[in-house]
């Protein structure tokens, strides 16, 4: 079930020391797109000309649970210079993460540690400065990070980035040699944030320079300041820049002339986006969507954020800058992962749905592959790993996300997120049917209402304990034809709409009496189902036995104008609801 990948295939070491001083890294970390940034970085300093070379051994914050995978992660912090770890919030690794580096916490020339949980907060060490009396501590700084940390995660690091702007304040209170650790931890922030191949080389020398060799007398290697990045803004692949004001963005991409005609009046789809993914340079799977979505014909608003409140770019560039309360955008994807407000420690569902219900837009979920590979999901019967589904799509459900889809695949290796094509169509095709549905006037638009029969095939249409199902059906039709849905013929009374579509109020097995609304051809079924040779093993050859004159598939229920409601068919002899292997 949980990932086989061992991290020796992207360790980065030297192919020759040629005097020069050596730096051993181990990080762990939640996000794979780090991966790959880091080990360019690492590579990128060893065949520089200077007197560094790094040693680089990289975890996946998943990979701990194989025992093999965890062992190796001990042997490597057990002779490593620095530590770094980022986003870890699963507990029980989390426990793992403090077994293994405690011990050599005060051994090591540096410890790193990026947003995560208390107790992995608490290995931090720079010089002087240390989060190990996290929550204890009644410093002005651990007041701070406790504060913050208790706020949750998407609070702490929102928390954290203010800080970085507010530093010079924060450090004239600390003695001089502990505000320049302090500073050095923020810097590291700065780095890490900015996520770069060339700000993580930066970090690593930094790190170097200053705790790991810091005899040397000199800087081993110059280290140049962070390269920043906006905290929240509008990206496109084929824009010359990230834009932080919507209407340059506008300007920009009405400008553009490779745009097609089509375009001109193409719905407009909002991407939520992981700045993470953009600065790491692991950008592909974006770069494939927006490609895809502009060929359909729409326009995208791809926007994106520094940190884990992902409902400030929302408000910030999907609604009209002149009309604050006009949503630019018909529907919105989120690529991230996450929830919209929070990250995997916290969430703060009550503000994600306020920001939702203001844009009042449908809203998709797309997430890339992180505990897995390709190959491991490909191969699995189990399908996602469980803490994925926990994390990124059953928490973004409950902020009001619907149809989650798989956008990517990972490399074992790099960590790189790879395009899965027929996903991203999927993706696309389905955002923009939501889009275009949403700008359908309710006149024309057709719904259908699924009558329950449970269990299937027992004389149990339309049944439900303590539910009038059909005065609750026709209740619900009345309202949508006075909201302007198109209904023909509703009857007037709950009893007479059950009496259509059933004909026999007393339904009994293989329901002769249902109205049968469409009766469908084997070719025709043939033809809308590209996946009915996986089903036969289970259901035989069409038109089958069950819903079916012999001849045709029969779709029991009836029309009432745009309205249709059509009645749960029927389950494969004998197996009653159960799951057979073949379920599709």
């Amino acid at each position: 079930m949980f990932t086989q990948v061992r991290s020796t295939i992207r360790r980065v070491t030297p192919a020759d020391l040629h005097g020069r001083r050596l730096l051993k890294v181990v990080y762990v970390v939640l996000e794979p797109q780090y991966q790959s940034a880091l080990t360019s970085a690492a590579t990128t300093l060893n065949q520089e000309p200077g007197q560094l070379a790094v040693e680089l051994s990289g975890y996946l914050i998943e990979e701990l649970r194989d025992p093999e995978n965890y062992a190796a992660f001990r042997t490597d912090v057990a002779a490593a210079d620095v530590f770094i770890a980022s986003l870890i919030f699963i507990e029980d690794l989390a426990g793992k993460v403090v077994a293994a580096v405690e011990p050599h916490r005060q051994r090591l020339k540096a410890a790193v540690v990026f947003p995560s949980m208390p107790e992995v907060m608490r290995l931090n060490k720079l010089g002087t400065f240390s989060m190990a009396q996290l929550g204890q501590s009644k410093s002005a700084l651990a007041g701070f990070m406790k504060r913050r940390k208790e706020a949750g995660g998407a609070s702490f690091q929102d928390a954290m980035l203010k800080l970085l702007n507010t530093l010079p304040t924060v450090l004239k209170y600390l003695p001089v040699d502990k505000a320049q650790d302090a500073r050095a931890f923020m810097l590291s922030f700065q780095y890490w944030l900015g996520g770069s191949p060339d700000n993580l080389r930066n970090f690593l020398v930094m790190l170097a320079n200053r705790y790991v060799y810091p005899q040397a007398g000199q800087p081993l290697m110059q280290a140049a300041d962070p390269v920043l990045y906006p905290d929240q803004g509008i990206w496109h692949p084929l824009a010359p820049r990230m834009f932080e004001d919507p209407d340059d963005y506008m300007a920009w991409t009405t400008a553009r002339v490779d745009r097609s005609g089509h375009q001109a009046d193409g719905p407009w789809i909002g991407l939520v986006l992981q700045r993470s993914h953009l600065v790491t340079g692991d950008d592909a799977h974006y770069v494939a969507l927006v490609q895809e979505l502009e060929f359909r014909g729409a326009r995208v608003i791809p926007v994106f954020c520094g940190g884990l409140d992902f409902s400030k770019p929302v408000r910030s560039y999907f609604f009209s800058s002149t009309d604050p309360g006009q949503p630019l955008v018909d529907a919105v994807v989120s690529l991230t992962g996450f929830a919209l407000v929070g990250g995997p420690a916290r969430q703060d569902h009550p503000r994600a749905v306020e920001t939702l219900q203001a844009l009042n837009r449908p809203y998709m979920v797309a997430l890339p592959l992180v505990f897995q590979t390709t190959q491991e999901w490909e191969a699995s019967d189990l399908g996602l790993h469980p803490v994925q589904v926990a994390l990124q799509i059953a928490i973004p459900e409950l902020d009001g996300a619907i149809e989650p889809i798989v956008l990517s695949g990972r490399d074992a290796a790099t960590g790189k997120a790879h395009t899965l094509q027929d996903r991203v169509d999927a993706i696309a095709e389905r955002a923009i049917r939501w889009a275009t549905l949403r700008r359908k006037p309710r006149q024309a638009k057709k719904l259908a209402i699924t009558v329950f029969s449970f269990p299937p095939d027992k004389g149990n249409v339309g049944t439900a304990a303590y539910l009038n199902v059909f005065d609750s059906i026709h209740r619900v039709m009345v309202e949508l034809q006075d909201r302007g849905y198109h209904l023909e013929d509703l009857p007037d009374t709950p009893k007479a709409l059950m009496d259509a579509v059933l004909r026999d109020a007393d339904a009994v097995e293989g329901a002769p009496e249902l109205a049968v609304a469409y009766r469908m051809g084997c070719e025709e079924y043939y033809r809308l189902t590209p996946y009915a040779e996986r089903l036969e093993d289970n259901w035989g050859k069409a038109p089958g036995s069950l819903n079916s004159d012999g001849q045709n598939l029969l779709i029991y229920g009836r029309r009432f104008g745009h309205v249709f409601v059509g009645v749960q068919p029927h389950a494969s002899p004998g197996k009653g609801i159960a799951l057979a292997d073949g379920f599709t």
